[in-house]
């Protein structure tokens, strides 16, 4: 993902209906999200740092599943795909070079896409409907 084209980081239909089933437990379960997203990322990055395959399994899998949560695809995407091939590693005794390109894609990934939630959950912000995309609930 070499350009991050807002439009296509949240699926807001998703992010409508984690919002409703949440109810008023959402806003504490999207700082949650960021808490624990910034540190899978920290971690991801130094397991790949020290090429430790088996480091990064859990907080990419911690982080796929969060994401889909909250209708964060590609970022859920980035992160399965880091953690399928770290599993594989582990299984092949490798060092997760292959996933490099993903970790360092991960980050800015990430960010773009916890300020799209984060905007989208303040009641403050004044909706304006976007093309292609359905208004918050």
């Amino acid at each position: 993902m070499s350009t991050l084209d807002e439009n296509r980081l949240v699926d807001w239909a998703t992010f409508a209906h984690a919002r409703a089933q949440l109810g008023a437990n959402f806003v504490r379960i999207l700082g949650y999200f960021q808490e624990d997203g910034v540190k899978s990322v920290a971690r991801i990055e130094d397991a790949m740092r020290s090429n430790n395959a088996a480091a990064m399994v859990l907080p990419a899998h911690t982080l796929k599943g969060e994401s889909r949560q909250f209708g964060a695809e590609p970022l859920a995407e980035c992160a399965a795909a880091i953690e399928e091939i770290a599993r594989q590693c582990v299984e092949s005794r490798d060092e997760p070079s292959e996933a490099l390109k993903l970790v360092v894609e991960l980050r800015p990934l990430f960010q773009a896409t916890l300020a799209l939630l984060e905007r989208e959950a303040n009641p403050l912000v004044e909706r304006r409907p976007v093309f292609g995309r359905r208004p918050a609930a």
